[in-house]
């Protein structure tokens, strides 16, 4: 019986560990892979105390940090979670069988991948899901963007800001319905649209160094020399899972309220799985932050346990220490 299941181990999961096994709760942690797909940022810029620091190099910091302390990992992928007794069971793909007091949910999105000849073998070597972390890589330099839609949109603005050249191939005659937003993206001399295109394969050497595209309608097939590739389709929330357990929004997400609890007692969720509209590593990590110090506050109810005050003035840093952690009885 653990009083936590932690499920996925990107920057969220692996921030709510931490804090999970500082308040000396018993931790487990599932998850297919370390990371998630912060690993494939090849330099992030934007995370604080840290001027240029690569995404696997963060995660393995943090999951450095982590290992130390009495934290359970399983490598697995979680296929269903039930609610029994007032207790949390989570069943895994090679038939393991988990109890908790507490979840957390914190598996993260998937980006919606184009699934061409190249695309795996260059991630992270000149292929992008996400304009906002790497653009500023990329100054001066000249890109691809696939996308449409929202993310298509704001990707074309973030690239259009910083790179020498951004060729933007969309499937469809329009990559939005916002017809005025589109002509002032359209004025920028940088871009240059590709309507009713789809790319069909990316080349390269060490990194990207060309992309070939072919038009729906005509079949026409054109290459194009380009430094990086932009894969900006949107993500998949893969939480098939819990549909049902937990309140999910039409985009597949599960909602929380601004301490992390989902609309089912017991059970919290953070990082990018989550409705926070803005999918940030550091956003991440302080949701993993929240949704372990609710958990914990969730299980020393059922306990009898001190519950953390949000302000955490009452307990002293001697309290802490004499104690051995915050798991001690009123």
């Amino acid at each position: 019986m653990y009083d936590v299941i932690i499920i996925g181990a990107g920057i969220a999961g692996l921030s709510a560990g931490l804090y999970c096994s500082r308040l000396k709760m018993k931790t487990l942690i599932i998850s297919k892979d370390i990371g998630g797909q912060l690993t494939l940022a090849p330099e992030i810029q934007n995370y604080p105390g840290f001027a240029s620091i690569r995404g696997f190099d963060l995660i393995m910091r943090i999951y450095n940090q982590i290992k130390s302390l009495s934290i359970d990992m399983v490598y697995d992928e979680v296929t269903k979670i039930e609610e029994e007794d007032e207790q949390f069971v989570v069943y895994t793909t090679s038939n393991q069988k988990f109890t908790a007091l507490s979840l957390i949910l914190a598996f993260g999105k998937s980006p919606r991948e184009l699934n061409v000849p190249g695309e795996q073998e260059f991630r992270g070597k000149g292929v992008s899901y996400c304009a906002i972390c790497d653009a500023p890589l990329y100054k001066g330099k000249t890109v691809a963007l696939a996308g449409i839609g929202d993310a298509g949109i704001h990707a074309a603005i973030v690239l259009s800001d910083v790179v020498n050249k951004c060729h933007w191939v969309f499937p469809t005659p329009t990559p939005t319905q916002d017809l005025d937003l589109l002509e002032a993206i359209k004025s920028r001399n940088n871009l240059k649209l590709y309507p009713n295109s789809r790319i069909i394969e990316i080349k390269g050497d060490k990194r990207v160094t060309a992309i070939v595209i072919e038009n729906i309608k005509t079949k026409e097939k054109t290459q194009i020399n380009v430094n990086g590739v932009f894969i900006e389709m949107g993500y998949i929330p893969k939480t098939s899972f819990v549909k049902g357990f937990v309140q999910l929004n039409d985009k597949g997400e599960i909602i929380v309220n601004e301490v992390c609890e989902t609309s089912r007692k017991g059970v919290f969720a953070a990082g990018d799985v989550t409705n926070m509209p803005y999918k940030q590593a550091i956003i991440s990590a302080g949701q993993g932050a929240v949704a372990a110090l609710s958990a914990y506050n969730y299980v020393a109810q059922i306990k009898g346990y001190r519950q953390i005050s949000r302000e955490w003035s009452h307990i002293s840093n001697k309290q802490h220490e004499k104690k051995g952690g915050l798991f001690f009885k009123v």
